[in-house]
């Protein structure tokens, strides 16, 4: 096994960065570089008899380190030189440059970590808010794999109890009635079908939960993201038709990320690009947990309830939280009453938009609260159980026609090996190659 190095401090220049080392060489290159590798005081770290910088080197003994292997981290002054001028030293001295995610990589092969896990830690990286990291922390501490672990027993169980019947297939035994495992791979079958339904409100946590701005042309849609972005991400004009396509943006309120994604105004049209725009308007509003409806102040509010009962008739709203957006009061100020939960605003002037933030997040949190503890927030994963479930399907009918014990085995092992794909008990270097190349260097 080669010895691998790397910088795992971000590019640039800061008051210290992280040079690591690690493999079975780890010690013997760094003893080439400095007097004690193993003792976390401040030493010189010299390239032949120059004296580069002043470091402190941390050593962890395998197994006891983050890949399982020997490793070194070398803590030095942040400038770009001396990173590089350091790194390269323990390259000529016998390491190899670290690939992307290799570290973890070995880490996962070490037995350090399972797949899942080491998903989370990516995921732990690329955290932008605090919704994203609890979820990422929660998958890396292994809640999220004790519950893959559960369902992977419960079907190896099944199997077994099948495959015992195969053992004494000549004597006629049947070792547990059929009725039973059938309701066992039911039970199976619906905690697999949770978990997959639990990727919706994941996927919210981790990229944004999802919410649209609707309404008709000038009603002040684009101004109201603009607004609540603070930045003029969005084209404002007084000619319809403007917004042609959907814009989607991130932004944070008290911890948890929103996607909040400008949409066409709802119109009939004759042009057929923006009849396209709308399209995906209604494929916006579809997707979304929560919508706001942009109503202008200056208009009927007729206008407003024949566009959502048309929204009603072709989508269900039922399940999504709807809010009316009464726009522009600073120029018709008068309070509006609506069969909906109505926020007057200003999205020129900033007027109300506090409130407006403020239910957004009570929304979240109504939705979070209600939402289970393990959730699934990898596309990778989503699919797999797929293929779990659809095995499953296969091993309840089999088991409900009574088809022979072998036959019905056969797909039990198949839901057996989609999951090991998940926590990386089946792995393939093609699918390693793809999970790992998605990290940083250095991780």
């Amino acid at each position: 096994m080669d010895t691998i190095a790397a910088i795992s401090t971000p590019h640039g220049i800061g008051g210290i960065a992280v040079v690591r080392l690690s493999g079975p060489d780890a010690f013997a290159i760094a003893s080439r570089h400095l007097k004690s590798p193993g003792t976390a005081h401040p030493q010189l770290f010299r390239i032949g008899e120059k004296v580069l910088d002043q470091v402190i080197a941390t050593a962890y003994h395998a197994p006891h380190s983050y890949t399982g292997d020997d490793t070194v981290e070398i803590s030095c002054h942040g400038s770009l030189y001396v990173q590089q001028t350091l790194l390269q030293a323990l390259l000529d001295s016998g390491a190899r440059l670290a690939e992307p995610g290799e570290f973890t990589r070995r880490a996962f092969l070490n037995g350090k970590l399972n797949l899942s896990q080491a998903e989370a830690v990516a995921d732990l990286i690329d955290s932008t808010n605090a919704a994203a990291h609890s979820l990422a922390v929660s998958q890396l501490r292994g809640g999220y794999a004790k519950e893959l672990e559960t369902l992977r027993q419960q079907l190896v169980d099944l199997t077994a109890l099948l495959e015992l019947e195969l053992d004494f297939s000549d004597e006629d035994v049947e070792f547990a009635d059929r009725s039973r495992l059938h309701s066992l791979a039911s039970q199976i079958y619906t905690r697999v079908t949770a978990l997959r339904e639990s990727f919706h409100m994941g996927n919210a946590m981790k990229r944004g939960i999802p919410v649209a701005i609707i309404g008709r042309p000038n009603a002040g849609k684009s101004s109201l993201l603009n607004a609540l972005l603070h930045d003029n991400r969005a084209i404002v004009s007084d000619i319809p038709g403007t917004t042609r396509d959907t814009i989607e943006e991130t932004f944070v309120i008290e911890g948890t990320p929103f996607r909040i994604i400008d949409t066409a105004g709802l119109r009939h049209s004759d042009d057929p690009i923006e009849t396209l725009g709308i399209q995906r308007t209604l494929t916006t509003v579809a997707q979304a947990d929560i919508v706001l409806y942009v109503h202008d102040a200056l208009q009927s509010y007729g206008h407003a309830l024949a566009d959502l009962q048309e929204l009603q008739d072709r989508l269900s709203l039922k399940d999504k939280h709807l809010f009316i957006v009464n726009n522009k009061i600073d120029l018709v100020p008068e309070t509006l009453t609506a069969p909906y939960r109505t926020f007057p605003i200003s999205a020129k002037e900033g007027t109300g938009l506090d409130a407006l933030t403020s239910a957004l997040a009570k929304a979240a949190q109504t939705d979070l609260a209600q939402a289970p503890d393990v959730m699934l927030t990898n596309v990778r994963h989503y699919n797999a159980l797929g293929h779990v479930e659809q095995a499953l399907l296969h091993v309840a009918k089999g088991l409900a026609d009574h088809l022979p014990a072998d036959l019905v085995v056969i797909d039990l092992r198949d839901a057996l090996h989609h999951l090991g794909t998940i926590t990386g008990q089946v792995t393939s270097d093609e699918v390693l190659g793809t999970i790992f190349s998605r990290f940083c260097v250095g991780k």
